[in-house]
């Protein structure tokens, strides 16, 4: 256990700080390459664990290779100034329609899709708008924060989501029909606690005459139509292929290279460069960080887990499905959520409860809120903030995200219950 537990804090360490610019699924491939050495985990193992998360990796890169071909057309920046014309110049209702405009991409191209590329996108517009450095702090950190509290709703929503539904056997349309509530929930009490937390930083007025027209920032108009009827079919085609019992990565994958391949004919965008752009590393991360969990739950972590599980089952269903929420939202916080769905998930596996798989997600996805580190998307959100000038510092993160999870989370899986 203390052998497995120091390779997972190793590899934590150069996942979050990557000393000498060490990209995270490098940092992810050591860790698992010392887990293999050490004998921590077997060969068995590493490929019991590619078995596990290649349809959610897959995924997740064709949702973000679509993201990003949208973005280079000019669909999020024609949103984003779409919702803020709408806000009429109202700073509260401003505030409440990036929100809005944030779980819309957060549901439909996942949490980290939102957290890359819309954050850069509502920067700039928001300094267009001349706004003071307070305001734009409060509205990223609004926005980083329902990038994950609104990545509920579907499969693809979230890397936690995928792999877990695909861990229990959960089919697209049966898990879209039990997340359904949670995630309206969790997007109104999300906007509420926010805006009573922020409101003061939150100016009664904003001048958007300052911004363009959104037709004129399209580079391709009948693309971007187009977009809007495929976006469409591709649902439909997740629903499609879960009555036929498909992998998701097929339409995840299948649906942006598609459209990638629509968009280089019509010269919007470059299929190479575009797939040489996509984050890869994020492939590398899943696997290799989950081959190093897998040492934990071969060194015997998830059997305390699951035995704190069933504690919790034998108190009734209420009290087990929030307390497996705040222990996945604990854990995740201080190890990261994506080696914590796997080891939550394996620790909830005998108890064939899928409540509690549900629980389980929604506490890897708005536990990690709590802390800087608690999930990929916020540890990219911060880089891509750092690069952009905004530096925000670890204890003013922890300490807006303490206040605001708890309460969120708390309501959000109540709401399973009912």
């Amino acid at each position: 256990m203390t052998l497995a537990i120091l390779i997972f804090l190793f590899t934590m360490v150069l996942v979050i700080f990557q000393p000498k610019g060490l990209k995270i699924g490098s940092s992810a491939v050591i860790g698992a390459a010392l887990a293999y050495v050490f004998g921590v985990v077997s060969f068995g193992d590493m490929l019991e664990v590619s078995a596990i998360v290649w349809d959610a990796t897959l995924s997740f890169i064709g949702i973000i290779i679509l993201s990003m071909v949208l973005d280079e057309i000019g669909f999020f920046e024609w949103c984003a100034i779409k919702m803020a014309k709408f806000s009429g110049g109202n700073g509260h209702k401003m505030f409440v329609y990036s929100l809005l405009l944030g779980a819309f991409v957060s549901a439909l191209f996942a949490n980290d899709g939102a957290a890359l590329i819309l954050t850069p996108i509502l920067l700039s517009k928001m300094r267009l708008l001349q706004l003071n450095a307070k305001t734009i702090v409060a509205f990223l950190l609004a926005g980083g924060f329902i990038s994950d509290s609104a990545s509920l709703p579907f499969v693809f929503s979230n890397l936690t989501n995928i792999v877990t539904a695909g861990y229990f056997g959960i089919g697209f349309a049966e898990y879209m029909q039990n997340m359904l509530l949670p995630f309206v929930v969790s997007v109104f009490i999300s906007i509420l606690v926010l805006w009573v937390v922020l409101r003061r930083d939150i100016p009664k007025t904003v001048d958007i005459a300052l911004l363009k027209e959104p037709d004129s920032v399209l580079k391709d108009k009948p693309l971007f139509y187009f977009s809007w009827f495929f976006l469409a079919i591709l649902l439909a085609g997740y629903f499609l292929g879960d009555a036929l019992h498909l992998p998701i990565s097929v339409f995840a994958l299948g649906g942006g290279v598609l459209f990638l391949f629509i968009a280089s004919q019509r010269k919007a965008a470059k299929f190479y460069l575009t797939l040489k752009t996509a984050p890869w590393q994020v492939v590398w991360f899943s696997i290799g960080l989950y081959i190093v969990v897998y040492g934990l739950k071969n060194a015997g972590l998830t059997c305390e887990i699951s035995l704190i599980v069933g504690e919790l089952v034998k108190m009734g269903e209420p009290i087990a499905v929030v307390g497996v929420g705040f222990l996945a939202a604990a854990l995740s916080a201080v190890m990261n959520n994506m080696p914590t769905v796997m080891v939550m998930d394996i620790a909830l596996k005998p108890h064939a409860n899928e409540l509690l798989a549900y629980a389980n997600i929604i506490g890897c996805n708005l536990g990690p809120k709590m802390t800087p580190f608690g999930s990929l998307a916020t540890l990219l959100w911060l880089h891509v903030l750092e690069k952009k000038g905004i530096k925000i510092g670890f204890w003013e993160y922890s300490k807006f995200g303490i206040l605001v999870t708890p309460p969120i989370l708390l309501i959000v899986l109540l709401s399973l219950l009912g």
